[in-house]
């Protein structure tokens, strides 16, 4: 037992311990939870109602960890993943669940944070808009490089680390995708490309970044690299491009830094074109890169035609998109509305957005680069009334000045999209201390397999 001495009773599990757990719930990142002698004990890969034999892996003061070691009494629900690295692979956290049911424990994850988080029990949270098909349905790929017995390897990290799981399929990659990959590892050994080592932060390469659209097919290969010199990149591209057809463009991103982003600063030609095109619905953009852009694609038109839906525009609103990025969602707001202002506080994805209006040729939206919280006001006393707030903040949730500032400038109607419930619900509740009512949520399932869940909520103002 481990006696901890600012509490008044034992942790009753101990490191490396064998422990029988029935799994009540999930937690937010979709792991069973359960509860040994009144102690809550996380267990990855497991589903509610499972008897499960457990090996305590970490303790704290009011927690714990454990992997499983066997499930004694397994649920209904419970399926065999597709994919033989699901148990290993960072990637998937719910593949051992059968789909219609991951759609009922995102609803659930939902409701438990509106409730928990915001404090908030009235709000009608509708069953998740899952997929027909929820796999092959990355537009996007993102492989690290590594070493192994001498091998070049590439794939996705193993859960909590950043040892390379090798890969030669992944089911939520487009098949396109995995066959350019398995060639790009083999041309990299041919080639004896130097792999980069995070230890001493030697040698070059250290992911290949594959984006492929989603209705064109277009596919853009991006080699990031711990240097500039790469002397084999056109010997590699030319060779990808004669056999992949699809292969639009090849480019070099260049990152010298030691952490864990991905992408640097700046990006090398090396063959063909630098961006690739995609649609959304009747919308085209542009895509480099350094670009953001939705993962799924077929998700997110359900998504944006969802938030318009609850922003109910009728064509004579003036709506602020804040945290506009690139300005996808915005073009969709505008083909409803009079005017739409776009507030993004990255330059770079402001210059994407009016290059974006521009090749759809949409007129009534206007993009400012700020922070909300700032400009907003500045948009308010030159005269102009927002009828409508549409917020789409990162993870970590909106600042609270825009909110406050929000409702300061009066909005009526605010849609908010979250990619997090927990940041989502705390949002809610700080809106609803501020004059504000959630209506209803809808989520939608941008990420099958995973833990994921991506949100719309509607709010109005009170009298």
């Amino acid at each position: 037992m481990i006696q901890l001495k600012d509490v008044n009773k034992e942790v009753p599990v101990k490191l490396g311990q064998q422990i029988e757990l029935t799994i009540d719930g999930y937690g937010h990142d979709g792991e069973g939870v359960g509860r040994f002698r009144d102690f809550t004990i996380f267990v990855p890969e497991v589903l509610k109602d499972e008897r499960v034999l457990v090996k305590i892996s970490e303790v704290k003061r009011n927690f714990g960890r454990g992997v499983v070691s066997r499930i004694i009494q397994s649920a209904s629900e419970r399926t065999t993943p597709l994919c033989n690295v699901a148990n290993t692979c960072g990637g998937c956290q719910l593949q051992h669940l059968n789909y219609p049911d991951q759609l009922k424990q995102k609803q659930q994850r939902v409701i438990d944070a509106v409730e928990r988080i915001g404090g908030l029990r009235d709000v009608v949270i509708h069953p998740v808009l899952g997929m027909n098909d929820p796999w092959h349905y990355r537009n996007k790929g993102q492989y690290p490089f590594g070493i192994e017995n001498t091998a070049v390897v590439m794939g996705f990290y193993r859960k909590g680390t950043h040892r390379i799981v090798p890969l030669e399929e992944c089911l939520l990659q487009t098949e396109t995708t995995n066959r350019i990959a398995r060639k790009l590892r083999m041309l990299v050994e041919k080639y004896q490309v130097a792999i980069y080592q995070e230890q001493d932060h030697g040698g070059l390469l250290r992911h290949v970044l594959l984006k492929q659209a989603a209705q064109t097919k277009d596919v853009m290969v991006v080699f990031i690299t711990n240097g500039e010199q790469f002397p084999a990149a056109e010997k590699i591209a030319h060779e990808l491009a004669d056999e992949f057809p699809e292969i639009k463009g090849v480019v070099q991103n260049i990152n010298l830094t030691s952490g864990n982003v991905i992408l640097g600063s700046r990006t090398k030609f090396i063959l063909g074109l630098d961006t690739i095109t995609d649609r959304i619905g009747r919308f085209k953009f542009t895509i480099a890169a350094e670009s953001f852009f939705q993962v799924n694609s077929l998700q997110t038109e359900v998504l944006y035609r969802k938030t318009v839906e609850f922003a109910n525009l009728s064509g004579v609103e003036t709506v602020l998109d804040a945290y506009c990025g690139v300005g996808s969602l915005t073009l969709f707001l505008a083909e409803k509305a009079k005017k739409v202002y776009g507030i993004e506080i990255v330059a770079g994805a402001v210059r994407n957005a009016n290059r974006n209006a521009e090749l759809n040729e949409v007129h009534n939206a206007q993009f400012v680069t700020g922070s909300t919280e700032k400009v907003l006001p500045q948009l308010v006393k030159s005269g102009i009334n927002f009828q409508v707030g549409v917020v789409d903040p990162p993870r970590s949730g909106c600042e609270e000045a825009v909110l406050k500032s929000l409702a300061e400038n009066k909005v009526g109607r605010i849609v908010y999209v979250s990619c997090n419930p927990s940041t989502l619900s705390r949002d809610l509740k700080i809106l609803d201390g501020l004059g504000y009512k959630t209506v209803e949520i809808q989520p939608v399932d941008m990420f099958p397999q995973t833990y994921h869940v991506e949100c719309v909520a509607k709010i109005e103002r009170g009298n």
